[in-house]
């Protein structure tokens, strides 16, 4: 990565304008979500919905691919704001189920570790104490070390380590990592440090072009570890920019100043959040790619936004009060929230329903296109509880 040009914000006034969320229609939001979740409880029972919705009802499946995490990390933040036992008496099941499944080796041959064991194991040890989770995630973090190429710097996405036809990272490991520094805090062990750092330093390097615009994934030499280029896997096209990939990088280089405190990640978090700001179309919700607007009659992805708030929400509290993005940044924050909660939430079935809607997981292979996703969910809760608890919320990751 050269010096970025970071762009300035080219329409602040339509921000200062439009409507953010009122207390009320957060508190109803939440209310709506916690009987929604009731709702899925009954009939999940002690499975887990699948990835994404078909005809905006959620399957039943068992605790594989990488999303498992995000519905047990939804009930434990129904129970954080609730504090029913209903919700903590099934994420703490959900925690036996994790901890065979790190116990067993049950698909982890991959680097979603961290959103498989934050959300639901290093949640239920922070909110609980549950020795149970931490004893999985400190297991799915020495599995997820596992993955780190010292040639390269990083740690491997997919395919067996060291195999050259997926011999590079990919920006949603930002949101994987945060696994490590708790692994670290926990333990003291440095080597932990030493791979997030080392990660962290070179998807920032790689993969931020020049615009502040993102690669998804970037290709490294298996044998010298020197870079090759960057590459898609779910966005348009390799010189376009997957809305989701960006919102990764937004709230990746939040929770990673959060730790680091490296002020020279403020103008590239700015580079990348107003590159996507720049990019909404009229409603304040991100088509899946940020090459699409409106009248391209393509399908929007609310995931992206809602993760895109949490990373703005989390890096608010370290951003200069007086600097000129300051109050843009805490109203595009609520603006998106509101859009969401008004337009985005429509329970669309008597199944197991989607907290968001209008979501994307893979628009080339057909998946999840216009659906409902378990990450949109948790993440929108997520957007949901910090604005309710202001900077109060211990996050989870």
């Amino acid at each position: 990565m050269s010096t970025i040009k970071k762009e300035v914000l080219t329409d602040p006034k339509r921000f200062q304008l439009a409507s953010g969320i009122s207390k009320a229609e957060l508190d109803q939001a939440i209310n709506d979500v916690v009987n929604k979740v009731k709702h899925n409880i009954i009939k999940l029972g002690e499975t887990f919905p699948d990835s994404s919705t078909i005809n905006d009802t959620y399957m039943t499946s068992k605790n594989v691919e990488w999303t498992p995490g995000f519905w047990t990390g939804i009930l434990w933040l129904c129970y954080e704001n609730t504090h029913e036992e209903v919700f903590k008496k099934l994420a703490e099941k959900n925690v036996e189920s994790f901890y065979e499944r790190i116990k067993d080796q049950v698909d982890v041959n991959h680097h979603d570790l961290g959103f498989l064991y934050i959300p639901s194991c290093v949640a239920a040890y922070k909110l609980t104490g549950n020795e149970l989770g931490k004893k999985a995630a400190l297991m799915a973090a020495d599995k997820l070390m596992e993955r780190y190429n010292p040639k390269g710097k990083f740690i491997q996405a997919w395919g067996n380590v060291g195999a050259s036809d997926n011999y590079r990272l990919i920006v949603d490991a930002m949101l994987n990592i945060p696994l490590l520094y708790w692994a670290y805090q926990e333990t003291g062990k440095e080597e932990y440090l030493s791979v997030v750092k080392n990660h962290y330093a070179t998807t920032l390097k790689y993969a931020i072009r020049e615009d502040g615009s993102a690669y998804h994934t970037f290709f490294f030499d298996p044998v010298s570890g020197k870079p090759l280029g960057g590459k898609t896997r779910q966005g348009y096209s390799d010189d376009s920019s997957w809305a989701r990939g960006q919102a990764w990088l937004i709230y990746g280089i939040a929770l990673n100043y959060s730790r680091l405190h490296d002020d020279s990640d403020i103008d590239t978090f700015e580079a990348v959040t107003n590159y996507f700001l720049n990019r909404l179309p009229k409603d304040f919700v991100s088509y899946w790619d940020l090459i699409f607007n409106d009248g391209d009659y393509q399908s929007k992805d609310s995931s992206a936004t809602a993760i895109a708030i949490c990373g703005m929400n989390q890096m608010q509290r370290f951003l200069d009060p007086k600097s000129e993005v300051y109050p843009i940044y805490e109203k595009a924050q609520s603006i998106m929230l509101h859009n969401l909660v008004e337009s985005y939430t429509e329970e669309k079935t008597n199944g197991i329903t989607a907290l968001l809607n209008h979501g994307v997981y893979s628009w080339h292979s057909g998946h999840g296109v216009d659906e409902g996703n378990l990450w949109g969910d948790y993440f929108y809760l997520e957007a949901l509880t910090r604005f309710k608890q202001k900077n109060e919320w211990n996050m989870y990751w």
